[in-house]
């Protein structure tokens, strides 16, 4: 098993860049965040896991496990798409994962150049699959390709865990914007702290929310740590 490396580095500068952040960190301790570095595998793992629940999503994962082994481009195009439909998912989205299988063994997705790409390059050529919007490149970006600088608006986890931290009533793409450059080049460790916020890791931090009426702070984001 793998975990999302970071270490004293990526700490001491959201630290530095935040003070309720630095805070909540000492509070949480270090995150271990599982990757699986084979980015092929991660894209059919994300796309079945579209819109069921996770315990779905594993149930059927530990299918693809038991009958490809090590899941692989080539080895889904070797089977039949009613074999992998038999795995328990629908025909839509074994023609999302045969569509990129395709793409991958044709050469006109190449998985290996993505790592010499910028975020924006890569996030391009992510979503230009069938069945990958931005918020399942984005994850791919962070729980495969490891990239350190990932924060997306389109997660609403973040959204609350921001809220949360610092007071917000709601969070708008400026605002979501600033944060990101607050946080940069380590967002992507800032989400694994603002998930866990989100979650409930520190109790705390719902119920002064809540008894000072969602109105904690100026929900302005200050431009002095930027």
């Amino acid at each position: 098993m793998s975990f999302f490396q970071y270490g004293d580095q990526e700490i001491t500068y959201l630290k530095l860049k935040d003070d309720r952040l630095a805070k909540a960190i000492e509070e949480i301790g270090h995150i271990d965040r599982v990757v699986n570095p084979d980015l092929f595998e991660s894209l059919v793992h994300a796309i079945i896991g579209q819109q069921i629940s996770t315990k779905a999503q594993e149930t059927i994962w530990q299918r693809f496990v038991d009958a490809y082994g090590h899941v692989t481009p080539q080895g889904l195009l070797d089977t039949t798409p009613e074999q992998i439909q038999s795995l328990g998912i629908s025909n839509r989205k074994v023609s999302y994962i045969l569509g990129a299988a395709e793409k991958v063994i044709s050469g006109d997705l190449d998985l290996q150049a993505l790592t010499q790409k910028s975020d924006q390059q890569v996030l391009q050529e992510l979503v230009a699959l069938n069945g990958v919007g931005t918020w399942t490149a984005e994850m791919l970006m962070i729980f495969s390709m490891q990239r350190p600088n990932i924060f997306s608006f389109g997660d609403l986890a973040l959204h609350k865990g921001l809220q949360l931290l610092h007071g917000h009533e709601k969070i708008d793409k400026k605002t979501f914007l600033l944060y990101h450059k607050r946080y940069s080049p380590y967002a992507s460790i800032a989400s694994f702290y603002l998930w866990a916020i989100a979650g409930g890791a520190i109790p705390s931090l719902k119920d002064e929310y809540k008894r000072k009426g969602n109105h904690l702070l100026n929900c302005q984001v200050a431009a002095d740590k930027s």
